[in-house]
Formats: structure tokens, sequence, C-alpha cells
């Protein structure tokens, strides 16, 4: 069998992807073949001819790919920060956007010795496995509603204390609810949250639409559904000093820090934007 150009065979499957709506089609494109050859995907410049076999494995990845199912869920994990953890049907895929309020919590508690630190809406526990890692002083809480997100969470806890890393602390719970970890009130160094805030109605990506969990993604009519329980948790568990990190929607970088500054111990309000400039999440100290 004669052996043939990968060079190609990416090219085709970058063409493939931007056809089908993918927005980052060169990259998916390159990640696939990484992965199926088992490479790291800076390495492909070294691999230049491939058997019929790979060029095979390849395309089936990209014309499942091309059917908008995440990249993600083909290869079996996502990345945040430092750590990999595996993702797939049932869990919310992290997002590359949350390395900028994972680098703001970092910097927030960078003064704090053994910190204490709590991820609201875990779902595949990423972040407090991020944080974890980072802070192996750290006592990290990571809290989920959703028994399947907890599996994955647990899961991936698992995988990261083999790798070395200080295990988590993993609840079932509901942000909802006003007795959640009563026992850590007012001791919380650093409290993250990604919750669940995307308007019902808004129009998603089917990779978001179609794939994440429902409730992991949607917030209510405004967004703000859970939002605004995750910040009365903020107000009760966050120490004098603590910091506080969430996410929200690009239509809320207004309503969001205004329901901040309804909770007078929650001080330095202040929003911050993504890579492309959009609205992303909001920060606060508890006064």
């Amino acid at each position: 069998m004669t052996r043939q150009p990968l060079r190609l065979a990416i090219i085709e499957a970058e063409r493939i992807l931007a056809a089908a709506g993918v927005s980052s089609p060169r990259v998916d494109a390159e990640l696939i073949a990484a992965h199926v050859l088992g490479v790291e995907r800076g390495k492909l410049p070294l691999v230049p001819l491939v058997d019929p076999q790979v060029i095979d494995a390849i395309g089936q990845l990209v014309n499942r790919r091309a059917k908008r199912i995440p990249l993600q869920h083909l290869l079996g994990w996502a990345s945040l920060g430092a750590v990999t953890v595996e993702v797939g049907a049932g869990v919310f895929v992290p997002r590359p956007e949350t390395e900028l309020l994972l680098e703001w919590g970092l910097g927030a508690i960078k003064d704090t010795d053994g910190p204490l630190i709590l991820d609201l809406c875990t779902g595949s526990g990423a972040l407090a496995l991020a944080f974890a890692h980072e802070r192996p002083d750290a006592t990290v809480h990571g809290v989920e509603l959703d028994v399947n997100a907890l599996a994955w969470a647990r899961r991936n806890s698992d995988i990261r204390v083999e790798a070395g890393d200080r295990p988590i602390v993993l609840h079932k719970g509901d942000v909802t609810d006003p007795t959640l970890l009563t026992d850590l009130d007012g001791r919380v160094d650093l409290l993250v949250c990604n919750p669940p805030y995307v308007p019902v109605g808004t129009t998603v990506a089917p990779e978001v639409g179609e794939h994440d969990p429902f409730r992991a993604v949607f917030g209510g009519s405004d967004g703000l559904q859970v939002v605004r329980h995750v910040v009365g948790c903020a107000a009760r568990l966050l120490r004098a000093g603590g910091a506080f990190a969430m996410e929200h929607d690009d239509s809320h970088a207004e309503s969001v820090p205004a329901l901040l500054a309804t909770r007078r111990v929650l001080a330095d309000i202040e929003d911050h934007q993504d890579l492309a400039g959009r609205p992303r999440f909001v920060t606060a100290r508890h006064a």
C-alpha cells in the first residue's frame, strides 16, 4: 500500500470542517490527526507520510466532527490550565475562556498560605482540579448537583491523584440550597463558579445546544436563575477579604455586577472581558 502525505489529509480535513461551520477548522483537523497518530500536535510536521488506514481513521473522525459533535467528545479529553480531564456525554465541556478566571483566581490567593478554595457547579471538575494542581497546599472543594457530571468529576479527580496531585473534596449539592456547606461559612479564601448562565431561547452552537447538558448551560429566562444563588453563596461562605470570581453571559456585563452590588459585603466589583473582548466574568472581594 502506498503511503500518503499527511499534510494533504489535514488540508482536506480543514476544508470539510470549514464547510460544516466549525469555528477552528485547522486546529481541529490537526488535533484529530495528532489523536489518530498518538503524537502531540506540534510533532505533526515530523510525520510526512502515513498509511492509508491512518487517512481513513482521520477521515472518519473528521466526518463526525463535521456533524458538530464536540471535538472533545471525539478525543475524550479537554484541558484547562495545566490539567487534562476526561469528558464526554453527560458533562459540560470546559472552555478556553475559563483559563482567564483560573489565572485571576490564582493571583487572588498568591499570598494566602494553605488556601481553602470552593468551586461551585464544578461539572467535570476541571476548574477545581486546575487549582489543586497549581496550589498543592490548597484544600479544594467542588460542588455539583448532576449525578452524571459528578461521576465524571470523581473519575477525573482519581486520575489527577494518580498523577500526584492532592485529592479534591467533591460534594453532591445544590447551590440554591441555603444550607449548602454551612460548615464552611465565613472560611473560604476563594470561591469560583462557572454556572449555567445562558438565557433560555438564546441561539447557541450545535456543540453546546445538542451535546452539553441543558441545565449546565441555560439559567432561566434571563440567565440569572442560578447566578443569583451563587452570589448569595459568595456573600455567606467567603471569609473577610476572600475573593470571588464567576463567569456570566456576554449580555450580563451590567446586570451581574449590579447583582453583586446589592450585597453590601461584596466590594471591589469588577467585570472582565475574554480574549475576544466580550464580557465574560465578574470578580469581587468580601469586604
